[in-house]
């Protein structure tokens, strides 16, 4: 039976109490407050610092030694809720870190053990730290400018480490042959490298909630996992926000994030959107000067080849999901000697991200499809004991005919008149047509959360706007009225994601017609997918005002994708990806060739989160041993169905494997979706 760490991790510290619906769930990936931050910059770095001579924050030594050690180029220690890189100011970071060090390993982030794990061998009680792996947090320094080495300044990358083995006793404290484990504490053969996509999402809070699972499922536990915060995002430095707080971009986001199909004029809210967006990068040029030249995924690509050498690995084996993909096919080919085991999920096609809006018609047809086939389709398969919108409401059966016709009548009804809501915490609330589908869509990325979702449109149906509500509020505001004014946490890096798409697309000249163009573009991609159109439009139309602030990037790649690597790659795409349909993968592998190999991914959700033996077999055999399938493309499909999940066949009394209330549900589906789109978050308009 697994245990829980011993902690909470950093980037999720617990809460006094209930978790507050207005609290942007994005903002719960950002780590520790502004407190943590004024300390590290203000820490007294009159003396020069000695790694050797730090006995940690109480003067004690652990157990396990003293951190950082020497030499450590990610300058690792124990994770605690204080772990954040120090300032870009400090002028002696690596003493400001050191001072971080916490001495008592029970104040350490580790991961979860059995049972067994804490038995020796003549039935005595073992270490509640034995067979167990631990969280290390670090940061590493790059230029942040590789094109002008005149140009000192650097980026501070966070990192996140769960390393396997756990760490090994110090000398002085081992005890019998229980502290002489030799493989305890060391690195393992290779390192698993992971970046969840966005752009904008966390790779450090994807390495709290995944590496356990993902080194289970990729390497049967053998490898350890590295997650970083791409440049500008999360606790990496310089960070990138344009708003002081995120209630004042919250300010603004009721009137700019309004879809098309509830304006009364859309021309008049285009207009509207564009000057916000101008005003938007207006300031983040007075804050932030020119560091936005600096965030392309060419640039990434280079931060990732020097994570590469830090770790000390003669190739970068990897797991990299949604754009993180992105960054992967423009390292590869930026340095294709360098390429080791890569496994691309959710495959992009960076060629279209060079386009004017590129990003964001990529995908519209796969969101309908995934509504359509999916979560209608598969909720009428399940039958009513799974899926409550099959239950039937007249003596007719339900069919995916009448299914769609009656949530059609239900979204559509919210164009002429939103319905009322209420919640405790927030008092009057509507049920908005844009809330409401910005919320569809989301869900489209994750079909676990889709009986949550099906249970809430059931009791709209009827009237009821209780769960509604509630599910819309969760990432309302960033604003917290019980919390200090001004609020005490710093801003989310949202604007980051606009930044890196329309860096990326710089060149890209905009055809001519000016507004009535972009007018026409919104008007055709809400009209070809009506549940995505408006979320990916608002991906790609502020980027018509980026070369107003900075007219070049520092890099961009505009390079082939074929180039001979040292080992292929993995790709792996799905059929009902709202985001990166399976046609990416298969273009991108028709242009890599004999580079890369392609499992075609039959499932749904976003990645290959739809569980498939099929699949998991190849990447892990792949990590481990270096095999790629001999054919270009391989079909997988998922395990089981949606609504069914846990379900066994013939067993009409399962409610499959979620126990969870429909809100759990729901609030871990938003947290999955910060990290892999956070920009697509619904908002409540």
């Amino acid at each position: 039976m697994e245990k829980e760490p011993l902690v909470e991790h950093p980037a999720d510290p617990p809460a006094p109490g209930p978790p507050r619906p207005r609290r942007r769930i994005s903002k719960l990936l950002v780590g520790a407050g502004l407190a943590i931050l004024v300390l590290l910059a203000t820490v007294d770095s009159k003396l020069p610092f000695r790694p050797h001579l730090c006995r940690g924050r109480h003067g004690k030594d652990s157990p396990f030694g003293r951190f950082p050690r020497s030499g450590d180029p990610f300058h690792f220690i124990p994770c605690t809720d204080r772990t954040i890189p120090p300032a870009l100011e400090d002028p002696n970071p690596l003493r400001s870190w050191a001072r971080l060090f916490d001495p008592d390993p029970a104040h350490w982030n580790w991961g979860n053990a059995s049972a067994a794990d804490h038995e020796g061998g003549h039935g005595h009680l073992r270490s509640p730290f034995s067979g167990r792996g631990i969280y290390l947090c670090g940061y590493l320094d790059v230029p942040l400018d590789y094109t002008n080495k005149s140009d000192e300044r650097i980026a501070r990358l966070a990192v996140t480490k769960f390393q396997v083995s756990g760490l090994a006793p110090h000398r002085r404290h081992r005890r019998g042959r229980h502290g002489d484990d030799n493989k305890a504490g060391k690195k393992s053969e290779r390192t698993l490298v992971i970046e969840p996509g966005g752009p904008g999402g966390s790779g450090t809070s994807m390495a709290w909630r995944a590496s356990e699972g993902i080194t289970k499922r990729l390497s049967d536990g053998q490898y350890d996992v590295l997650g970083w915060d791409p440049r500008g995002v999360n606790t990496s430095l310089p960070a990138i926000s344009c708003f002081p707080f995120d209630a004042d971009r919250d300010h603004w986001a009721l009137r700019s994030g309004q879809y098309r199909e509830t304006s009364p004029s859309p021309r008049a809210q285009l207009e509207f959107v564009d000057a916000m967006s101008d005003s938007v990068f207006n300031a983040c040029y007075k804050q932030h000067g020119d560091i936005p030249r600096f965030m392309t995924t060419a640039i990434v690509a280079r931060d990732l080849e020097e994570i590469r050498k830090a770790l000390a690995e003669d190739e970068l084996t990897g797991y990299l999901v949604s754009y993180g993909t992105g960054i992967g096919q423009t390292y590869a080919n930026m340095f294709p000697n360098s390429v080791g085991r890569m496994i691309l999920d959710g495959t992009e096609y960076v060629r279209d991200h060079r386009l004017v809006g590129g990003f964001g018609w990529t995908a519209l047809d796969n969101g309908t499809n995934a509504w359509h086939d999916g979560f209608l389709g598969e909720c009428v398969n399940a039958g009513p004991q799974h899926c409550a919108l099959a239950k039937q409401l007249s003596s007719e059966p339900v069919t995916l005919k009448s299914l769609e016709n009656r949530m059609h009548t239900l979204v559509s009804s919210l164009i002429e008149r939103p319905l009322p809501g209420y919640t405790e915490f927030s008092g009057p609330s509507l049920i908005t047509y844009s809330a409401l589908v910005g919320a569809l869509y989301g869900s489209m990325y994750n079909a676990e959360s889709w009986p949550a979702l099906a249970q809430m449109l059931f009791e709209l149906e009827a009237g009821n706007t209780t769960m509604a509500a509630a599910m819309l509020e969760r990432v309302a505001w960033g604003y917290d009225p019980t919390l200090p004014s001004p609020p005490n946490k710093r801003p989310s890096s949202e604007e980051l994601g606009t930044l890196v798409i329309c860096a990326d697309s710089y060149d890209a000249k905009e055809p001519e017609g000016g507004m009535d163009w972009w007018e026409n573009l919104w008007k055709n991609m809400t009209e070809r997918s009506w549940i995505a159109g408006n979320s990916r439009f608002s991906n790609v139309f502020p980027c018509r005002h980026f070369t107003k602030y900075w007219p070049e990037p520092a890099e961009v790649y505009r390079g082939d994708l074929n180039h001979t690597l040292k080992h292929p790659v993995l790709l792996i795409a799905e059929t009902y990806d709202p985001a990166t349909p399976l046609r990416n993968g298969r273009r991108l592998l028709k242009e890599m060739g004999a580079n890369a190999r392609l499992i075609a991914h039959h499932g749904y959700g976003h990645s290959s989160r739809d569980k498939s033996n099929c699949t998991d077999s190849i990447a892990k055999r792949f990590i481990l041993e270096g095999v790629v399938p001999d054919e270009q493309e391989t079909a997988c499909y998922a395990n089981e169905k949606p609504y069914l999940y846990g379900v066994k066949k013939g067993d009409a009394s399962a409610t499959g494997r979620k126990t969870q209330s429909a809100m759990e549900i729901w609030d871990e589906h938003l947290a999955e979706l910060a990290l892999l789109s956070p920009a697509l978050l619904p908002k409540r308009m």
